[in-house]
């Protein structure tokens, strides 16, 4: 049922935590985990022009530097793992992502009952919403 699992990371601490639920899954299913970084594009709109490639740069490496850490999780427990870095509206690409690649579950964070990203509306909200597969969602606390 599970043989190709979508993570989306941004890197952060709480993003390792979902990872470990990401490959748990995997390991129990004997399914690969593709990991996606997204380079939210919408920062560029309020920067000076002769600072977007540098930023652009600066947030592509940091999107790579944590998918790369989160292969290295993965493959240290055996799990097989693809990487990959977009740019985009973070809910809209993991959501082309996981019909791109047949992806047929999505492991990720969430905000919990944060109100500021709740009236804005959070990433794992819209991803919830919008994926055409199922999304297991895990909050701070975990």
């Amino acid at each position: 049922m599970y043989e190709t699992i979508l993570f989306p990371t941004d890197g952060s601490d709480h993003a390792a935590a979902v990872a470990d639920h990401a490959f748990d899954v995997a390991t129990t299913r004997d399914a690969t985990v593709h990991v996606l970084s997204v380079v939210d594009d919408r920062a560029f709109l309020v920067l000076d022009e002769s600072r977007v490639e540098q930023v652009r740069q600066d947030l592509e490496e940091t999107a790579r530097e944590a998918t790369d850490a989160a292969a290295t999780r993965a493959t240290d427990r055996g799990v097989d793992v693809e990487t990959a870095v977009d740019a985009g509206h973070p809910a809209e690409r993991i959501v082309d992502y996981a019909d791109e690649h047949d992806v047929d579950l999505v492991v990720m964070g969430t905000s919990g009952d944060d109100y500021e990203n709740n009236v804005v509306g959070s990433v794992s909200q819209r991803v919830v919403r919008e994926s055409p597969v199922p999304v297991l969602t895990v909050g701070p606390g975990v």
